[in-house]
């Protein structure tokens, strides 16, 4: 007999869209992903474009949907509230704002907020991938979550202690596209973690932060003066800023003294691996991004369904 979807499981971006179709036991029964994000599902609908891909994936109407990210935004198909930090990964499930008026229940679940007046922050689909990481085991501890707007997170006990987002991968695409630095660092090949110009970018910003911008103008000059490749100044100005990046979360979150997991996807884990090194900070455990913002949203989708349930 062939299992049923017991939920709908999405993970809804600004430009990506991923669902996967989930039975009772969680194993997945089918995925779907596309270029179906905010931008281009608003035009179209929100609705329409969820219900073409839970069609497309064999879900019937009635099946409930659980949904994560920017789509929760207040630029998003409804505005999913933030849940003020400290706040424990579970409570994500029971805090989820429905969206009335659809062929099926659907939920969307919110975000994290860090109102400080010092240190405002955010995060939205983020939360997701920590429940994921969570139900992996990993409850106590720091987690690195590299992107475009990277962010550390302080766990304790699978309560969101504190966290902070750094603007390391839209710095360096801003700088290696539109800035002096551009002709020093035109290049296409991709960045080796093993590049020594690269760890020597992380160690120089982690021993002399002050210095930084300094030591980006000598991208240029190096290429100017001495003819360094463009391969060894791309390598170094992404090692400058994830440096500089490690240099701060050393600074406001104890880095030294806890556990730390890395959490993402493709290239970019080889990078901050490299620099975790670089600083000392031991071997991390690595977690994959997709798995855990899947995992996240089954743990949260049991926690939500089973509780409407047993509210009949």
């Amino acid at each position: 007999m062939t299992a049923s979807p017991a939920f709908a499981l999405v993970d809804w971006g600004t430009t990506s869209f991923r669902a996967w179709a989930v039975d009772a036991a969680g194993q997945v029964l089918g995925e779907r992903r596309a270029a179906d994000g905010l931008v281009a599902a608003g035009p179209k609908g929100f609705g329409r474009v969820l219900e073409e891909h839970l069609a497309a994936l064999g879900v019937p109407a009635g099946t409930p949907a659980l949904l994560c990210g920017m789509v929760g935004s207040r630029t998003g198909w409804v505005e999913a509230s933030y849940l003020d930090a400290p706040v424990g990964l579970d409570d994500l499930a029971a805090r989820a704002t429905a969206i009335p008026h659809e062929p099926r229940p659907v939920f969307v679940l919110p975000g994290i907020a860090q109102r400080s007046d010092a240190e405002p922050d955010v995060m939205r689909g983020e939360e997701t991938q920590l429940l994921g990481v969570v139900a992996e085991g990993f409850r106590t501890g720091l987690v690195c979550m590299p992107g475009t707007h990277s962010k550390w997170v302080r766990l304790d006990e699978g309560t969101v202690e504190g966290f902070s987002t750094f603007m390391t991968g839209e710095l360096f695409q801003m700088l290696r596209s539109n800035s002096i630095l551009s002709q020093a660092v035109a290049t296409e090949a991709a960045i080796s973690a093993d590049d020594p110009a690269f760890a020597s970018g992380v160690r120089h910003a982690l021993d002399e932060p002050a210095l930084l911008t300094s030591r980006l103008f000598q991208v240029r000059a190096g290429w100017l003066l001495h003819g360094a490749a463009p391969e060894s100044g791309l390598a170094r100005l992404s090692g400058a800023l994830i440096g500089l990046e490690m240099a701060g979360a050393l600074a406001r979150h104890d880095a030294r003294e806890a556990p730390v997991a890395l959490l993402g996807s493709g290239p970019i884990v080889a990078l901050y691996e490299r620099a975790l090194a670089v600083a000392d900070l031991g071997s991390p455990r690595r977690l994959d991004a997709d798995a855990c913002v899947r995992h996240g949203l089954l743990a949260a989708a049991r926690l939500l369904f089973a509780s409407k349930d047993s509210g009949r």
